[in-house]
């Protein structure tokens, strides 16, 4: 796909720290998949690290790949310093920039696409907007040299920082280029949510400061291209569209030790970009095929016991009294790597339902289970979608959740053991339910003895087992004491 004589499309890099490792994963899909080709390209924050890489020549997939390879730990230095700021960038230069990601600034300057990159003149407190003929290493660390963070950069006299403050997506710069539409990969959190503590609100000023800019500029334009439309002059002197992919991106900005995290954040851009690219009618290749599975095996059993109410709707209603339910699920997968890197994180199902209700107890006929699946907000879900027939033949789908953290509260064992679920009628791929197919609704749960007989259920080595109840205990973390 290539822009029209009559457009030109303008790729905005927007920051986000280390959420622009999901930004990578979309530019996999767009320029690779969707074959979509940028005439301008705008860099700021965190952003420039996707922008070198795109102006190097690396397709969209070397650039996600870049991101699947990044270890955190290769770049950590503290600085012994501590009033000058926490780390340093002497590690990160060397094994990430050089090694990690081969960055070549012969090449990137010599780039025939037009680019800029945003950094800030701290001594002379003023923007700076740098073509890529400009480029160096020293620029490109002081466009993500946030203040406190990392230390400023020194060039020729002057220091220089990350241009945050000033702008975390330059959407003049590529109009200036002569941009007609503006393709924004958004990663700053727009939640709104409020916390306590020096590291949250440092990065609450951050989210702030960008999106009240953004919609700023959104809003110019929009009132340039009526001025446009009325036959007048407009602030921008051509029409100019705007297309923003914005996700909720469950990464810290800065505070990333372990390189799942990173995968798992470029899984997710690759998969928004595809859902996005088919909302707007953007036709793309199909996908390389995964590999056959050929990793470590894991599975486990958990049975859940608790109540059913034929003709509720709602879980909490139907589990407050009506029929005993129980549900004994063994979940597998048969490749623990691909698992744990796809956000999706599906496993498949067997096992039985008893429920006198349906006509004793049922074997299971197939279905699947997804552990910690990406949130919409603050929270993710253990999801299960079971397909069973009654005493009868009937064919039924039981959907489920776990609701991590659950809605009244931070309580991980409640949480992680209680599961709200609704039968539906026949063999429903997708779970989505509307009222009428709702058979009934109920609540179970994992008691504490059940709980102890499921840990004694694992199968598969060692090493796996560990690595799987490792990834189970690193998320429970992230969600309840780092609240991520």
């Amino acid at each position: 796909m290539t822009a029209e004589a009559d457009q030109k499309l303008g790729l905005i890099l927007a920051g986000g720290g280390l959420k622009v490792a999901f930004q990578a994963g979309v530019l996999q899909v767009w320029l690779d998949e969707a074959g979509l080709e940028f005439d301008v390209a705008d860099g700021a924050s965190g952003g420039v690290f996707n922008l070198a890489m795109w102006c190097q020549g690396m397709s969209g997939t070397e650039i996600a790949d870049a991101w699947r390879r990044t270890k955190p730990w290769k770049f950590l230095e503290p600085n012994p310093l501590v009033w000058r700021s926490l780390v340093l960038y002497g590690r990160f230069r060397r094994n990430i920039v050089r090694k990690t990601w081969g960055l070549d600034w012969n090449r990137i300057r010599r780039t025939g696409k037009e680019a800029t990159f945003n950094v800030f003149n701290a001594t002379d407190q003023a923007l700076v907007v740098l073509p890529a003929a400009r480029m160096n290493e020293d620029f490109f660390i002081a466009c993500v040299s946030l203040p406190m963070w990392f230390p400023p950069v020194a060039i020729d006299g002057k220091k220089y920082i990350d241009a945050v403050y000033a702008t975390d997506a330059n959407l003049r710069a590529a109009i200036k280029g002569g941009a007609t539409e503006l393709w924004v990969i958004w990663t700053v959190s727009t939640r709104g949510r409020w916390r306590n503590g020096f590291v949250n609100q440092y990065f609450q000023i951050i989210e702030a400061a960008a999106n009240s800019r953004l919609e700023e500029l959104e809003r110019q334009i929009e009132a340039s291209n009526a001025a446009i439309a009325a036959g007048g002059a407009g602030e921008f002197d051509h029409h100019v569209t705007v297309r923003k992919l914005s996700a909720e991106v469950p990464l810290h900005y800065v505070l990333v030790f372990r390189s799942r995290p990173l995968r798992e954040a470029v899984e997710l851009g690759v998969q928004a970009a595809r859902a996005w690219c088919a909302e707007n009618g953007i036709a793309l290749k199909p996908p390389a095929p995964k590999p056959a599975p050929g990793g470590a095996r894991v599975r486990f059993t958990e049975t859940m016991v608790g109540r059913f109410t034929i003709g509720a709707t709602d879980p909490e209603e139907g589990g407050a009294n009506g029929s005993e339910l129980e549900v004994s699920l063994t979940v597998a997968t048969a490749d623990l790597e691909r698992f744990l890197d796809d956000p999706s994180r599906e496993m498949s199902i067997a096992g039985s339902i008893h429920s006198e209700a349906f006509g004793g107890t049922l074997d299971v006929k197939g279905g699947v289970f997804n552990l910690f699946v990406p949130p919409t907000s603050q929270r993710r879900k253990m999801q299960y979608r079971v397909f069973f027939d009654d005493g009868v033949g009937h064919p039924l789908t039981l959907v489920a959740e776990k609701r991590i953290p659950g809605l009244a509260g931070a309580r991980p064992w409640r949480d992680t053991t209680t599961c709200y679920l609704r039968i539906l009628q026949g063999y429903v791929e997708d779970g989505a339910a509307d009222e009428a197919s709702i058979v009934g609704a109920g609540v179970i749960r994992i008691t504490f003895p059940r709980f102890l007989r499921q840990l004694c259920t694992f199968r598969g080595g060692l090493r796996s087992i560990a690595r799987f109840q490792t990834f189970f205990v690193s998320q429970c973390v992230d969600l309840y004491l780092l609240r991520r």
